[in-house]
């Protein structure tokens, strides 16, 4: 039997990246008839990360549009063009059946490159407010599959389908988990444990806050899981090398669902996955969107569960002061962390990543009929 020839195109951060390989694992679980290739950006994470993974991966040169001045912006067009060249001949060599973009860098050459070809295309837009580049390659997509609801604002109505965003099977599966984390983590079962999440390249407010901030943590008798990301990693070492029986430092965590077995509540970035994945694990949350992406997305993810009444939201520049306090008192306000619990999990999508890969698999199948 022919096998069906899948490439996923994307990368840049975590959020594009692991749902990017949860759909290539739910593929791989539905259909052995399935060929699965990346194509991500030279020099970004996904280069690592999807191999380690098991998957082959192809860069292209393309970079993004800096906001200051830069050289690099000079020679944005030129890289465009030549990651476009580079993608049909990609796109040729594999013979493709479709192609998938879940954003980021190398996702706008491949998905353009496709549609030159006539090759199905599908989108996957983690956020709840789109950015333009998936809005330009909506016009030629088969399918939008988007995580929240009211996205006919940016994406032809008959296109989109609510599937949410894939994530890693471990999150779905926290139940009775707790004592086993806190032992992972050589924590005390008897403390209340916040989780810090720096995301993949780390949050330079939330990282500065909660490292200026740790006394203020440890007097009120409560232990850290903080995850820095790279950037920040050696000074969140340096702050806390005199509490390392409370404050756990790391500068990425790969059992995902150990840390959220282990948290009474969350801080994060509003990142499209990390809401993701707060929603299935059923954590109360303080959400700190960042305000260096585009068109302010992470807030309007935020806002998503706050209209909810299902996470808080601290706004980056307030951080410094209103952080600390609003996390220590959620800690001690458990009425208010059920009031998240259960709105939060409305919100869900466990399935996502199941969903989106038969919808891919019925699609082929349905061309290879006519």
């Amino acid at each position: 039997m022919k096998k069906t020839k899948i490439i996923i195109s994307g990368g840049g951060t975590g959020g594009h990246i692991y749902p990017a390989i949860a759909i290539a694992n739910a593929l791989l679980e539905l259909s052995e008839h399935v060929e699965i290739k990346f194509v991500g950006a030279i020099g970004r994470m996904e280069m690592q990360k999807v191999p380690a993974a098991g998957y082959e991966i192809t860069g292209l040169p393309v970079v993004g549009i800096q906001r200051s001045l830069s050289f690099s912006n000079f020679l944005f067009p030129f890289k465009l063009i030549k990651s476009i060249f580079l993608a049909r001949k990609i796109i040729k060599d594999f013979q493709a059946d479709v192609v998938i973009g879940v954003g980021g860098y190398a996702s706008w050459p491949l998905l353009f490159a496709a549609n030159t070809f006539g090759i199905t295309t599908i989108i996957q837009e983690q956020n709840g407010y789109a950015g333009l580049a998936n809005k330009n390659l909506a016009k030629k997509a088969k399918y939008i599959c988007v995580a929240y609801p009211n996205m006919e604002q940016f994406f032809p109505k008959e296109k989109i389908v609510f599937t949410g965003n894939p994530v890693r099977k471990d999150i779905l599966q926290l139940e009775n988990k707790k004592q086993t984390a806190i032992d992972f983590f050589n924590l005390d079962y008897s403390k209340k444990t916040i989780v810090v999440i720096g995301g993949s390249l780390g949050a330079k407010t939330i990282n500065k806050t909660i490292g200026n901030n740790l006394n203020a943590f440890i007097e009120a008798g409560v232990q850290i899981i903080w995850q820095t990301g790279k950037a920040y990693y050696s000074d969140a070492i340096e702050q806390a090398k005199d509490f390392h029986k409370s404050v756990k430092v790391f500068e990425f965590i790969y059992e995902m669902d150990m840390l959220y077995a282990a948290a009474d509540i969350v801080i994060s970035r509003a990142g499209a996955l990390s809401i993701s994945e707060l929603c299935l694990a059923k954590k109360p949350a303080i959400l700190v969107p960042s305000p260096n992406v585009a068109e302010d997305h992470q807030t309007k993810n935020a806002m998503i569960l706050v209209e909810n009444n299902a996470a808080q939201l601290v706004k980056d520049e307030l951080a410094h002061k209103v952080l600390v306090p609003a996390s220590l008192k959620l800690l001690r306000d458990e009425a208010k962390q059920e009031i998240f619990k259960e709105n939060i999990v409305q919100l869900a999508k466990p399935n996502a990543a199941i969903d989106i890969a038969q919808l891919v698999l019925s699609t082929v199948q349905n061309q290879q009929i006519r």
